[in-house]
């Protein structure tokens, strides 16, 4: 045997070492890797569903002042000729008004001496069962975690399967949103992230382009859209990706149990189903048309402007949609448009779940409803082209009243951020 077969002979045994030596440091690795990210585990700051039953009780003491204690919606300012009058105080409910939501939104619908109350579901409600309570904050093995809720607006247990992943090294916010991408993409549900950042010690939403680091992740699912529940094949779909994500980033994954969350997210919809509804009053020419001019003319005079959508909305200081005015004809509003524009009728409507204090916005559209029908020499209406008068609208002011009050007690308050995901 030669000197140089020898020296291959002992390179390989060498290179065999190596790749054995390797592997076991590798092997080494992964498990302190397991130990720290799974040792000594505490209460999720997201995930822990568990609350006090004191802390429960003073949510519903919560809930029931704020359908006795209404605050006027902050508008935006008016012309002084176009200010809105003093709402006149709305009825109690009568005993014969305690019907379930589901009752009442029929009611809304069916009643052809009110505004039109359009259903934005398909299924009616039945008992659903009430979300859970918000989990406590805790502090994890690496005192990462500080007590920091997460912005609900952006994620929460209450409508969001969340999967919570932890690296053992800070990876970069782009790379945590690029992994996985392309499956995320084909959900039909809304997909948030939020990382904890342990400078500020507090959740934050991770951003496409983000070059911070984060080793505590959470991305949610939601459960629920207007379009209904999250379908199992799609919860699936979402979990796998989540295990190869964290795989991908050399990181851990924790998964709610499947079924559960399938069950949650079913109940909740029928929730959503039974509050789900659009308030809308129409004016209608009575036999000269309305000239878009003329519509744009009073409707910036009242500080409603167009959005992307064609819609003239009025918003309050935070921007949030209180009503909008569309054209019941095909035509959407744009400011090109209402050059040439007319129409024979338009409709201001209130998304219910998705405005606080409907009761009140509810009399603010109303009078100005009625303004424009005077100003234009049109007539106002309801769906089966029937005058309508404040005394219609009272019995659907009090629905709205008990719609909103159901979603206070179910710990999703009308136009706070969890119902204008819901309801979106």
């Amino acid at each position: 045997m030669t000197d140089l077969q020898m020296g291959l002979i002992g390179f390989g045994g060498v290179a065999v070492l190596g790749v054995l030596a390797y592997n076991k440091w590798q092997e080494r690795k992964h498990r302190r890797m397991a130990e720290e990210l799974l040792g000594a585990r505490q209460t999720d700051v997201l995930l822990d569903e568990a609350a006090s039953a004191a802390g429960a009780a003073a949510s519903k003491d919560g809930a029931h002042r704020a359908t006795q204690e209404r605050v006027e919606p902050l508008l935006r300012s008016e012309p002084e000729d176009l200010q809105e009058p003093d709402e006149p105080t709305a009825k109690p409910p009568t005993a014969g008004d305690s019907g379930a939501p589901s009752d009442t939104a029929a009611a809304a619908r069916t009643s052809s001496s009110s505004a039109a109350a359009v259903s934005s579901r398909s299924s009616p409600a039945s008992s659903p069962a009430t979300p859970s309570p918000s989990p406590t904050p805790a502090v994890d093995d690496q005192g990462g975690l500080r007590d920091s809720p997460a912005p609900l607006c952006v994620l929460s247990p209450k409508i969001d399967y969340i999967a919570a992943i932890q690296v053992l090294e800070p990876i970069a916010g782009y790379r945590i949103r690029e992994a996985q991408r392309a499956t995320l993409e084909r959900l039909s549900k809304a997909v948030n992230w939020i990382g904890h950042n342990e400078d500020e010690h507090a959740w934050e939403p991770i951003l496409d382009d983000s070059k911070r680091e984060y080793r505590h992740i959470r991305v949610g699912l939601q459960l629920v859209d207007r379009k209904g529940p999250l379908a199992d094949r799609e919860l699936s779909g979402f979990k796998v990706a989540m295990q190869e994500m964290a795989s991908e980033l050399m990181g851990l994954a924790e998964l709610p149990a499947r079924e559960p969350a399938l069950r949650t997210a079913a109940q909740l919809d029928e929730f959503c189903a039974g509050v789900d509804i659009q308030i809308g009053v129409n004016v209608i020419s009575q036999g000269q048309v309305f000239a878009g001019t003329k519509l744009r003319a009073l409707a910036e005079a009242t500080g409603m402007v167009i959005d992307s959508a064609g819609r003239f909305v009025r918003c309050d200081d935070n921007d949030n949609v209180l009503y909008m005015l569309v054209n019941q004809e095909s035509d959407d509003f744009s400011a090109e448009a209402m050059k040439t524009l007319s129409t024979h009728g338009v409709t201001f409507l209130l998304d219910v779940p998705r405005v606080a204090n409907g009761d009140r916005v509810l009399t603010q559209m109303f009078e100005l409803a009625r303004r424009f029908a005077e100003a234009l020499n049109g007539a106002l209406v309801d769906d089966n082209r029937q005058p309508l008068s404040e005394a219609a609208l009272e019995p659907i002011r009090q629905q709205v009243l008990k719609f909103q009050a159901a979603m206070a007690a179910h710990q999703l308050p009308a136009g706070g951020p969890l119902a204008q995901r819901l309801f979106s």
